[in-house]
């Protein structure tokens, strides 16, 4: 048998996160939103600039720490914990 490495092309664009202005997209729609709806709700232009600016530096920060955080986050709830080491007989023995 022929025993040669395959060679697959890879994209760069299939490995990079969809951001805006360097924010993960999702994070700042939320951020603009939340910034129009403070606008809204105070009547202060300056509110709802300071609200978006907040949310955009804190959503830039966890972008670059990791794009994908946000996903993770939220399906986080939908799995169940795969390992418990407190089920288990030798854990819960008490050194004596």
């Amino acid at each position: 048998m022929n025993e040669e490495a395959a060679i697959h092309p890879i994209h760069r664009s299939l490995n990079k996160p969809l951001t805006i202005l360097g924010v993960e997209r999702k994070l700042f729609f939320f951020a603009v939103a939340l910034g129009a709806a403070t606008f809204n709700f105070f009547g202060s232009l300056l509110g709802g600039v300071a609200m978006f600016a907040v949310l955009y530096m804190a959503a830039r920060l966890a972008t670059a720490h990791d794009p994908e955080m946000l996903r993770i986050l939220l399906n986080a709830s939908k799995f169940k914990v795969q390992y418990d080491p407190a089920k288990h007989e030798i854990a819960n023995r008490n050194p004596a």
